[in-house]
């Protein structure tokens, strides 16, 4: 018996070893393997994401333990400058935190909240489409002009509103602890239509095919027809579209943090960090700003391109 099988009854399954080794092997691995841009991509991103979840065990300080804060250490400049100190590596705010821990803990509120939108997009959009493309008729007419009107405006004019209506809503001490919340609500249901319209183009081509008469003769039910056939069959675009979409909600989170409608500063994302470097950027401390900057851009480009390599991969008439 081969090693990398297990023997169950009748049937003989992969183990999690061979199912790499097979993933590795594929067309897909193969395309990989000979992208030096995917490859680096990947590397960046990891590295990227590495630091957010690990930040509290492998960040040089903690940035907001006020205990551990002292003004004397405000605008250090980074090491390299006059002035620097080595504790510091790319310096300190004027409220002497360190700029390199601060990064780190802001990319993990900037992932998360990126993360988070992009899925409540997907889950909304996937069901409006899968709904649009397999019922047709009104229903379909009515959820495209809903879409259609929310395309006519741009995304963070959208998140802008639904955060501030939230905003307006829910009580003033409560903001703080509901930002994060509102933010990802904000960000999701601006970007649900992309979604709803790849699904549903999917959705329209594949019910014509004979496995769903076929699903339809035998009596299966319209949802079950929707979960079990359609859907792992529209799959394929919504993960190439989610990959790069992260990028954009992440770069929407940053500019409303920035705008000061984002995280409250207890909890700073990448653009909370921009915003606050913004305001010594011209006297003199520019690292404030330019770093946690140059980490957002190096992070979305790698999504971006590791999205572009995906969606090329993934294209059959590309091959």
């Amino acid at each position: 018996m081969n090693p990398q099988t297990v023997v169950t009854g009748a049937e003989t399954l992969p183990t999690f070893p061979s199912r790499v080794a097979a993933a590795w092997n594929s067309d897909f691995g193969y395309s990989f393997r000979h992208s030096p841009v995917a490859i680096i991509s990947a590397i960046v991103l990891f590295v990227c994401l590495a630091a957010a979840l690990l930040a509290p065990w492998v960040a040089p300080h903690n940035p907001f333990d006020l205990k551990t804060l002292e003004l004397g250490d405000a605008l250090t400049p980074p090491v390299g400058m006059s002035g620097s100190n080595p504790a510091f590596l790319l310096g300190t705010d004027d409220q002497g935190r360190d700029v390199l821990s601060a990064i780190m803990f802001g990319t993990r509120i900037s992932l998360l909240v990126g993360l988070a939108a992009v899925a409540l997009a997907i889950v909304v959009g996937v069901a409006l489409g899968l709904v649009a493309g397999y019922a047709g008729g009104k229903l379909d007419a009515f959820i495209m002009r809903v879409a259609d009107v929310q395309l006519s405006f741009p995304a963070i004019l959208i998140a802008l509103l639904i955060d501030g209506v939230a905003r307006a809503m829910l009580p003033r001490d409560s903001h703080s602890n509901v930002a994060l919340l509102v933010l990802i609500l904000a960000i999701g249901a601006a970007n649900w239509v992309q979604y709803a319209r790849t699904v549903r183009g999917s959705t329209m081509v594949e019910k014509s095919k004979e496995y769903v008469q076929a699903a339809r003769v035998i009596g299966i039910s319209s949802l079950a027809i929707m979960r079990r056939h359609l859907l792992p069959n529209v799959l394929g675009p919504v993960l190439v579209l989610a990959t790069i979409n992260i990028a954009t909600a992440i770069i929407t989170e940053a500019t409303l943090s920035f705008l000061g409608v984002g995280v409250p500063p207890t909890q700073p994302s990448l653009g909370t960090l921009i915003r606050v470097g913004n305001d010594f950027l011209f006297s003199g401390e520019w690292w404030i700003a330019v770093f946690p900057g140059a980490a957002l851009v190096i992070m979305v480009l790698a999504i971006n391109l590791l999205g572009d390599w995906m969606r090329d991969a993934l294209n059959p008439k590309l091959k």
